[in-house]
């Protein structure tokens, strides 16, 4: 017997796919912009600041994706959340260890960190909202729900 999909499937997937070439094309620019303003640390700095917005982001999706493989089980709703809580402490971990590695380090150029992983955190979010309305997700409409009378 299989199980019932979840309609946020595809969208996750989707998201992630996209992400994962936009993530390269900005690699790619903030490499190259990087280096021109800052030199070798701009380049290094613009390449891990886009890695780690795109890891963050990445993870979130992962773990909802992961989570949605039980559903239909009757532990499906305990399962999701703890994956999906799992994920963002990871999350919270890994921020606490990249601050802690990168803190004082000779070849981050600070400023190009911060514009690489703002630009990579808003290219995802420009992703989200493209993926959102352009996906055909099914619903209902037309349907009785039980506090409504058919009276009505």
């Amino acid at each position: 017997m299989s199980r019932p999909s979840v309609s946020s499937t595809p969208i996750l997937r989707t998201t992630l796919v996209w992400s994962a070439v936009v993530t390269a094309a900005l690699a790619v620019t903030g490499a190259v912009i990087g280096y021109a303003v800052a030199g070798m640390p701009g380049l290094w700095s613009a390449l891990v600041g886009i890695l780690v917005a795109a890891l963050f982001l990445a993870i979130t999706g992962a773990s909802i994706l992961i989570a949605n493989r039980w559903y239909g089980d009757d532990l499906y709703v305990p399962l999701f959340f703890g994956i999906v809580l799992g994920g963002w402490l990871l999350k919270f971990v890994v921020f606490l260890v990249v601050l802690v590695v990168l803190r004082g380090q000779d070849w981050v150029e600070p400023t190009v960190f911060f514009v690489a992983l703002v630009a990579s955190v808003l290219a995802s979010l420009a992703i989200d909202v493209v993926v959102m309305l352009r996906m055909r997700v099914p619903h209902a409409s037309d349907v009785a729900l039980p506090t409504e009378s058919s009276e009505d």
